[in-house]
């Protein structure tokens, strides 16, 4: 079943439920919406939700409420997905590829390392609308809508000493996220990969479980990495890409204009997240570098290291079925 396909026959879905309530509770109970965020005011993920909220309201033009719970209240977003998916708790969120591996094997390729040549070729695949058959897989065995993407932050290594080169890098203990194409293309560049969920990365740095993370400048400032990582060795890795999710268990419920505002709101909340971080990376990483509180090391052998990486990644499109997906983005 084809993501086009669930969302045609959400209309039908959502008139016949209407239907059956009685015309003052129609009237009178406006729709709540809870969506969930790992991080605070100020992270773009939290942002591009919100803007997301905005876009919804205008679009709808009626009463409807949305409650956003941030900070990870509600857990980390590998639940948020799950959550979804089951059509209870979180209707709405920003969630990783990684977290989506469970349902749709395409769906972390999207993330993966040196996917992506930059924020440009990033915007390029996304308006071209290349990732639709993935956003189709997860539509369809998930039961969740990518009703946008956000992202745009490029991806270094933070550690506890600098790292310059891939002799720096070789047995580098460093997390990864859940997907096991994360593991694989580390492995090939020499590291030791280990997955630890997000919220558990700064202790196992500090009680040196591990000696390194990766992740954008947003999440560097947000959990505080630089704190027992310092050095943010700019092997520029990736670009993060985060779809804005939707249940499609909640979304079947909802009313045929609301669907549309959903799925409008969606694409340009992601748009909006994509400019937001990435035009706001630089700016963070020069408050912290001037703050004292990181360093940025130049990493001088990203080609040699992308060049290690690339047979896994192929080898990964080939075993998912994506070798015309991966095709495409590597020419746009």
């Amino acid at each position: 079943m084809k993501r086009r396909t669930v969302l045609a026959g959400l209309g039908a879905t959502a008139a016949a439920g209407a239907l059956g309530l009685p015309s003052i509770l129609k009237a009178q109970t406006p729709i709540s919406l809870n969506g969930a965020v790992q991080f605070n005011d100020d992270h773009a993920f939290n942002r591009a939700l919100l803007r997301f909220e905005e876009l919804v309201k205008k679009y709808y033009g009626k009463p409807i409420n949305f409650t956003l719970h941030r900070n990870s209240s509600l857990g980390l977003e590998k639940q948020y997905f799950e959550y979804m998916s089951q059509g209870k708790a979180v209707d709405y969120g920003i969630v990783s590829p990684a977290h989506m591996s469970t349902f749709a094997k395409a769906a972390p390729f999207i993330d993966a390392p040196f996917v992506f040549k930059g924020i440009e070729h990033m915007n390029k695949v996304v308006e071209a609308n290349i990732l639709a058959p993935i956003a189709d897989e997860v539509a369809a065995k998930a039961e969740v809508v990518l009703v946008g993407y956000a992202g745009g932050g490029v991806r270094n290594i933070f550690a506890n000493k600098p790292l310059k080169n891939l002799a720096d890098l070789k047995g580098l203990k460093v997390r990864v996220q859940g997907a096991p194409i994360w593991s694989k293309t580390f492995a090939a560049v020499g590291m030791s990969p280990t997955v630890i969920a997000y919220n558990e990365v700064y202790n196992a740095i500090q009680n040196g479980v591990i000696a390194a993370g990766e992740n954008e400048a947003a999440g560097v400032e947000a959990m505080k990495f630089y704190e027992v990582a310092p050095h943010l060795n700019l092997t520029q890795h990736a670009v993060s890409i985060r779809p804005i999710c939707f249940s499609v268990k909640t979304l079947k419920t909802l009313p045929k204009d609301l669907q549309d505002a959903i799925m409008k709101a969606g694409k340009e909340a992601g748009d909006y997240g994509r400019q937001l971080e990435s035009s706001e990376e630089v700016v963070k990483l020069d408050t912290l570098e001037k703050a004292g509180k990181l360093k940025r090391v130049p990493f001088e052998e990203r080609d040699a290291m992308k060049k290690l990486a690339d047979p896994v990644m192929a080898a990964y499109a080939k075993e998912i079925g994506a070798e015309g997906i991966f095709e495409k983005i590597s020419v746009a």
